[in-house]
């Protein structure tokens, strides 16, 4: 039993790797002794800070116990600084992004304008078929009571003579107040001026999208030039009534000005009323020697037949809506004085309050339902129209460095589709006002 276990216990201890070494001793002993390996020491060094130029790994180095050491330096990686360079003729400038920012912000309120005149626009519509219609009904209606009050008078009904006449004469008052006040502000007139300011708000908010759209840099003279025209377009049209609305029976018929003024470019131009052939050459960014002569021809033309015509039609209309606007409440006051007067004598101031508030009637319907006031503003306007294309052209020609202008194909192919014309029938009209043989306004569209 005891060589079992001893037997056994070698077995338990012997491993492949193990070294058992017996000794037999004389007393038949057996004597069992393990040898394991020697485990080797692992000693760790703390890593020197690297220097710039050290390697990201070391060379492995071996210490005196015979154990190779590593160390293995963290290196601070420092990100490089992020720099942005704007070159002169780069895409991304800070002047450029500023100007197209405010830019932006130019065609919002430009868009927000156009809403403002195009609602209030509407309003005085209303205002003019409102007002037409309220007034001719107080006038019908008194003029028909002071006919009542000669039938009462002549009837010998004292009681209704008095209540007839007293609503007679205060209708009539009420209808000259009203009437005074329409014909000072002029309602198909105002609604006029907001349809015009929205057509050139509109055409001035084309014209950014179009700058934003083609132009990669806009400049700050773009911006200048933009606000200086939003500025003359809101003192040209304005939103209120009191102090600041456009007179609307001045002295002397003058065309709408609805741009920024240029100067004294009209005066240069007419000293300067000969083509610059010492700055220019032949088909240069599009001019030309005949090209100037004919624009120059278009001015004239434009002067003597056009605008000239449209200040003889706006003169004649703004002496037309001054009779009318005189005529309506002085009709009524005299008929409210007429009613006044109904049964106190005889029956001639019951017939004059009718025949003049019947006369009233008529001319604040010719007056307002014709829209006089509106077609003197439509004349102002088509005047201006043609004054701001002369002072386009004058003001172009006027640029002695041909390069600065725009280009002149490009210029009369605008010119030309402004007349309702294409650029030969715009030649030939050129070509026969040379020649004194013109017949024709400039412009076919209006």
């Amino acid at each position: 039993m005891a060589s079992l276990l001893q037997s056994s216990s070698v077995l338990l201890f012997s491993s492949p790797c193990s070294s058992i070494s017996y000794n037999y001793c004389s007393s038949n002993r057996i004597n069992a002794s393990i040898s394991l390996p020697k485990v080797p020491k692992i000693r760790f060094s703390p890593s020197k800070k690297p220097s710039r130029d050290h390697h990201l790994v070391e060379e492995p180095k071996i210490g005196d116990d015979g154990f190779t050491k590593y160390s293995i330096p963290i290196k601070k990686v420092v990100p490089a600084p992020i720099t942005i360079s704007v070159q002169e003729e780069g895409i991304f400038n800070v002047d450029s992004s500023m100007a197209t920012a405010q830019l932006y912000a130019i065609l919002e309120a430009v868009a927000d304008r156009v809403e403002m005149h195009n609602n209030i626009g509407e309003q005085r519509d209303n205002w003019n078929t409102l007002l037409l219609n309220s007034i001719n009904m107080i006038t019908l209606t008194a003029a028909t009571m002071a006919g009542l009050t000669l039938a009462a008078g002549t009837a010998g009904a004292g009681g209704s003579l008095l209540a007839l006449k007293l609503s007679s004469t205060l209708l009539f008052s009420a209808a000259t107040g009203m009437l005074v006040i329409m014909n000072k502000i002029q309602p198909s007139q105002l609604a006029e001026e907001q349809r015009n300011a929205t057509k050139l708000f509109k055409q001035l908010q084309r014209e950014l999208q179009t700058l934003l759209t083609l132009r990669r840099r806009p400049s700050e003279d773009d911006v200048k030039e933009v606000t200086e025209k939003v500025s003359a377009l809101d003192k040209a049209y304005p939103l209120p009534l009191l102090g600041k609305m456009i007179e609307k029976f001045p002295k002397t018929f003058e065309p709408a000005v609805w741009w920024p003024e240029k100067g004294n470019d009209h005066h240069q131009f007419q000293r300067n009323n000969k083509p610059q052939h010492h700055t220019m050459k032949r088909n240069r960014n599009g001019w030309s020697e005949e090209l100037e002569i004919e624009m120059r021809q278009i001015v004239e033309v434009l002067k003597s037949k056009d605008t000239e015509d449209y200040a003889r039609l706006g003169s004649l209309g703004l002496k037309i809506n001054k009779t009318l606007a005189i005529s309506g409440p002085l009709l009524t006051g005299i008929a409210a004085v007429g009613s006044a007067f109904v049964g106190t004598n005889s029956s001639w101031a019951a017939a004059v309050a009718a025949a003049a508030g019947a006369l009233a009637a008529t001319v604040n319907t010719l007056e307002h339902g014709g829209q006089v006031g509106m077609v003197v503003e439509m004349y102002r306007n088509c005047a201006g129209f043609f004054k701001l294309l002369e002072e386009s052209i004058e003001s172009t020609l006027n640029e002695s460095d041909v390069e600065k202008r725009e280009n002149g194909e490009m210029f009369e192919m605008k010119v030309a589709l402004q007349l309702g014309r294409s650029v030969s029938e715009l030649r030939d009209l050129a070509k026969r006002s040379s020649l004194s043989e013109l017949d024709e306004f400039a412009s076919k569209l209006f």
